[in-house]
Parts: structure tokens; sequence; C-alpha cells
């Protein structure tokens, strides 16, 4: 079994001017599946093959202590973790529902197989067979960035399971390859993934999850990814992140959104500046791309029933960013009438 090792690293952040300010960074390496990264809850594990090779899912099963009769199972971003959704699981408990939180394969502490082609309908797939082994047959299903792309997909292939579709500031509302945004092979994305690290992951959130202006608790998730990434895995983790980031270029959901048989309720953070696949793009291209704000607008009026649910001070995390805040919206619209 690896050892805990700590890196002490000087990393400069620069806060919306030329000046940089030096912080040293106290950087864990977690381990590929994050074993020494602590969750909420107990975490217990789904077998299944992927392909050739054997796999578990990860996932938290939380029950409130007076139920409501109802279930919500919370889907992770890209950049995210089951952790990452404690807040909210806090207070869905609060208010009587039961929480299904996975890690999705390649994700987290899910395993991550090397082989495996990845695609929103396995996840979706490994996402239902989950719930009904655990005994869910139906839920309402809230998914965040890449989780909300990962719920687009999730309602379409199994309508049945889905009491309503919560959306917050979800990947996947328009096609960034029908926009013009380029391929780019599965060699250049790992290379990217590589060279990530603490302070590059924590600059890219400060200018486009949060608006420019952090805050300490933001830190703890930097770290998380941060500390995955730093574990000596032949690059495991990393070839993961490498798969998925071309699964949501070459995979829209966004032809679809006329097949949807679900409420859905888009909540967005109106300071997002996320643009997936604008950093890949040519300049021209770049500066037509709209980020998710703008685009919110004209994915809702495509679906048969969707409301769009606006948090004018937040980014693209508002679960993160204002969890006090966001609950309560999130509870408001849970009791509201699907629209």
């Amino acid at each position: 079994m690896r050892r805990a090792l700590s890196i002490f690293l000087a990393t400069a952040f620069i806060l919306g001017t030329p000046a940089a300010q030096a912080e040293e960074t106290k950087l864990e390496e977690f381990g590929t599946d994050l074993e020494r990264f602590p969750y909420p809850w107990k975490v217990e594990r789904m077998e299944l093959k992927v392909g050739a090779e054997s796999a578990s899912m990860a996932y938290m099963d939380v029950q409130p202590d007076q139920p409501n009769g109802q279930a919500v199972v919370l889907l992770h971003g890209k950049n995210f973790c089951g952790a990452t959704w404690e807040d909210t699981a806090r207070t869905l408990l609060g208010a009587g529902y039961r929480v299904l939180i996975p890690d999705q394969l390649g994700f987290c502490k899910s395993s991550k197989p090397a082989s495996a082609q990845y695609s929103f309908a396995m996840m979706a797939d490994a996402t239902h067979r989950l719930m009904e082994k655990v005994g869910l047959e139906k839920a309402i299903i809230l998914g965040h960035s890449t989780g909300g792309m990962l719920g687009l997909r999730f309602a379409l292939m199994y309508p049945g399971a889905v009491q309503r579709l919560v959306l917050v500031n979800p990947l996947g509302l328009v096609d960034r390859m029908e926009e013009g945004v380029p391929y780019v092979p599965l060699d250049k994305l790992l290379a990217a993934e590589k060279a990530k690290g603490y302070a590059e992951m924590r600059q890219y959130q400060l200018d486009t999850y949060y608006h420019g202006e952090w805050k300490p608790a933001y830190d703890r998730w930097v770290a998380m990814l941060a500390g995955q990434y730093a574990t000596p895995d032949n690059d495991a983790a990393e070839l993961a992140q490498a798969k998925t980031a071309e699964m949501i270029l070459t995979q829209p959901v966004s032809h679809e959104f006329g097949r949807l048989a679900v409420p859905v309720t888009l909540m967005i953070g109106m300071k997002d500046t996320t643009v997936f696949g604008k950093g890949q793009a040519p300049a021209e291209v770049r500066a037509k791309l709209k980020p998710i704000p703008a685009i919110a607008p004209q994915a809702a009026a495509a679906m048969p029933s969707a409301r769009i649910v606006e948090l004018p001070d937040f980014g693209h995390s508002p679960q993160v960013e204002a969890p006090e805040v966001f609950g309560a919206k999130l509870l408001d619209v849970l009791s509201a009438p699907a629209p």
C-alpha cells in the first residue's frame, strides 16, 4: 500500500491583477481512487464489468431521519466528486429526501478502467443499475455541469426512472463541434491533463467558476483533484479525465431535447463563464462561443417542458459558492409544481 506523501509547492496565483501572490500549499497524494480523501458518509461499492475489465462504482446512499418518500440522485461534474455535494445533500436530508450520490466510473473513488470507451450512455446505464441495486424505481435526478449532461442522457434513456430533472449550469446545451470546436486527439488531451497541477486547477476555477472571487472553502476541492493527479499511478486518473473530455465534445445531447419526456428545471448561476472547448478552438470560433447563461434560454425552449431559475449573483457552482442560498432555492424548486 502506498504511503501518503506530502509535497510543499510554492505556487503563484494571479488574482485579477499583474501582481502574483505566492502561497505555500500542502498537496497530499490522495490515491488514484481517492482512497485517502475522506467522504462525509459511508462509501459503498457496486461491482460491474466494463468490457473485459472488472470495475466498481463508489456511492453514498444516505437516509433521512424523517423520510418524505422521495429520493434525489446527485450527479457530479467533471472537476467535482460525490463529496462536493455534501452541503446540498445535508439540505435535502433535512427536508426528508433520501440521497444517492454516486462517483461516476472514471472519477473520484470509482474505478478508472484503462480500456474503457467512456460514454454518457455507459454512465447512465451504470447509474440506472445502481438505482436498481439500492431499490430506487424513480427519483429526482439532479446533475451539475458534466453531471447535467449525463442527467439529460439518463432522462432520454430511462424516462420512467425520472420524477423530474434538475440541471445546475449543465454542459451539453449546445453541440460545440457543430459550432466549430475542433476535435483534439486523445494523446493531446492526456498531455494537457498531465500538465495540470494545483496552481493551474485553482486558476481555472477562479476565472471560470467563481468569477474572480476565491473563498478558502474552495481550496479543499482543488486539493482533492490535484492530490489525485499527484499520485504515481501511470496517469490512470489523467487518462480517465482525458477520455471524458473527449466524450463531452463528441457525444452531444442537444439535438435530442425534443424527445425529453420529463419536466426539466435549469438552475443557472448567471456569472458562469464556462464555455467547454474554448481552449482548443481557433480564435475566430472562440469569439462566437457563448457561456452557459447565454445559451440556456434557447436550450430550454427546445425542451417540451422546461423552465429556468436564475441565480444572479453566482457562477458555475452555486452549490459550492453559496450552499445555503442554493439549498433554499433548490427546496423551493422541488416543492413547486413541475414545469
